[in-house]
């Protein structure tokens, strides 16, 4: 098996779940332009940590990671963009989505990551999802998850990826992020009418002509 790709800056790894993200919920769009994709790495709902990233950073990363057949061009009027995460890091379809989840929101438990999986890969139950996490965390050219240690009073261990390194140490590091059931289905809520909107306004544009 060859080596596992160099390690991931947060802002990469943000860029590259939203790709595998929008490739899922957003295919008529897909692949982003780099307008589109900042706009997914600056999305105030399902993300932790919310960032403000510049199209600037934004492109400086997609050059880098284009270095590294990470990501894929596709020449237009306008230059779009497509992960390559699988093959990559050669990791099943499933595996992907569970990395990009975890890229996207942060540590989860195995519950809330087949939830908040749901609109990208369907997972039969929870087990499941831990079998495709266990295989990461023991993969031979190296670890991308990492179960951390359960918290006090909490029912399930959280979930982290290793795509930008280990997790530093330290209270902050484990702490708990987990929320009421009620306030993740409204979280899910809004994000899926975030995206329905961004989507709309994506098509409004493309069919309107282009400004003089």
């Amino acid at each position: 098996m060859s080596a596992m790709p160099q390690l991931l800056t947060p802002v990469e790894a943000r860029i590259l779940g939203v790709l595998i993200e929008k490739e899922k919920t957003t295919p008529d769009v897909y692949p982003l332009s780099v307008n589109s994709l900042t706009a997914g790495c600056n999305q105030k709902t399902s993300r932790d940590p919310v960032m403000s990233l510049s199209e600037g950073e934004v492109q400086a990363a997609l050059e880098e990671l284009h270095s590294r057949t990470l990501v894929l061009e596709t020449s237009g009027r306008v230059m779009r963009y497509a992960h390559n995460f699988g093959k990559g890091y050669q990791v099943p379809a499933a595996a992907v989505v569970l990395l990009a989840v975890l890229m996207l929101r942060g540590p989860q438990t195995v519950s809330e990551l087949r939830a908040n999986c749901d609109r990208l890969h369907r997972f039969a139950d929870s087990s499941s999802v831990e079998g495709y996490l266990e295989e990461l965390a023991a993969r031979p050219g190296g670890a991308m998850a990492v179960r951390l240690p359960k918290q006090p009073g909490s029912r399930e261990h959280r979930w982290a990826h290793l795509l930008c390194g280990e997790l530093p140490a330290g209270p902050a590091a484990l702490q708990d992020t987990t929320s009421p059931a009620g306030t993740l289905d409204l979280e899910n809520r809004v994000a899926r009418l975030e995206e329905e909107v961004a989507e709309l306004r994506t098509m409004v544009a493309r069919l309107l002509p282009p400004s003089a």
